[in-house]
C-alpha cells in the first residue's frame, strides 16, 4: 500500500475510534477502565516489575492516573514520557508527584524536566504501558501519528504492555515497516499474549 494511502487511512481509522471513545458513557469508561487496570496488576510481570514506564491518560484514553497512584504505594519507581521539541523522539523521567508534572502544548501531561529525575538507562526489570487508539489480534497499535513510542519500542528491551478498550480492537490494522508490536494486549474483556518469548516466567 503506498504510503499516501497508509496514512489516509490510518487518519480516517483515528477519526473512527476517536468518535467510539466519544460516545462512552462516563460510567461505563470508568468500569472498563477498573477492569483493565485489574489485568495490568494482576501480571506477575508487574509484580516483579521495579519500574513502570507509562503514559499520564488524557480524557479519551484508557486510563493510567490509577496504576500510577498504585505503583506508588506498592513501591515501584513511575517514568512517565516528554516530547522533544523539534524531533520525533521522548525521553521518560521519574516521577513521585502528580505536581511534577505540566500540559505541553498538545494538551498532555508531562514531567517538569527542572524536578525530575531523566531516566537515562531503562532497568531491564521494567514494562512499558503502551498506549494507542485501536489495537489489532497481532499487538500492533494504531497510534496518534506522531511515531514517538515506535521510535522508542523500537530500541526497548522489556516487557511491552498494549492496553486499550475492547470496542477498539481489529483483527488487523494497516500498518509501516517502523511500527512496533506490543508483547501483551489487555483489553476490558480480556488479555492476550503476542510473544510467549517475551512473557516466560523468568525462574
Amino acid at each position: 500500500m503506498p504510503i499516501r494511502d497508509l496514512r489516509q487511512e490510518k487518519n480516517r481509522l483515528r477519526n473512527q475510534y476517536k468518535s467510539i471513545r466519544k460516545s462512552y458513557d462516563p460510567y461505563y469508561k470508568s468500569t472498563m477502565d477498573k477492569y483493565i487496570f485489574r489485568r495490568i496488576t494482576g501480571l506477575y510481570q508487574y509484580k516483579s516489575a521495579e519500574v513502570i514506564l507509562t503514559y499520564v491518560s488524557k480524557e479519551l484514553e484508557t486510563d493510567t492516573i490509577r496504576l500510577i497512584k498504585r505503583a506508588w504505594a506498592d513501591g515501584k519507581r513511575v517514568a512517565v514520557p516528554k516530547c522533544i521539541d523539534g524531533t520525533r523522539l521522548m525521553k521518560f523521567y521519574y516521577i513521585n508527584s502528580f505536581y511534577q508534572l505540566e500540559k505541553s502544548s498538545f494538551g498532555v501531561s508531562e514531567p517538569k524536566e527542572q524536578l525530575c529525575e531523566k531516566l537515562d538507562t531503562v532497568p531491564d526489570n521494567s514494562i512499558c504501558i503502551v498506549p494507542g487508539m485501536a489495537f489489532d489480534s497481532s499487538g500492533y497499535r494504531l497510534g496518534y501519528g506522531k511515531g514517538y513510542y515506535d521510535r522508542f519500542l523500537s530500541g526497548y528491551k522489556g516487557l511491552k504492555v498494549g492496553i486499550c478498550y475492547s470496542d477498539c480492537i481489529k483483527w488487523a490494522l494497516p500498518r509501516g515497516k517502523y511500527d512496533r508490536p506490543v508483547d501483551i494486549l489487555i483489553t476490558d474483556r480480556f488479555f492476550r499474549v503476542i510473544r510467549s518469548d517475551k512473557t516466560e516466567r523468568r525462574v
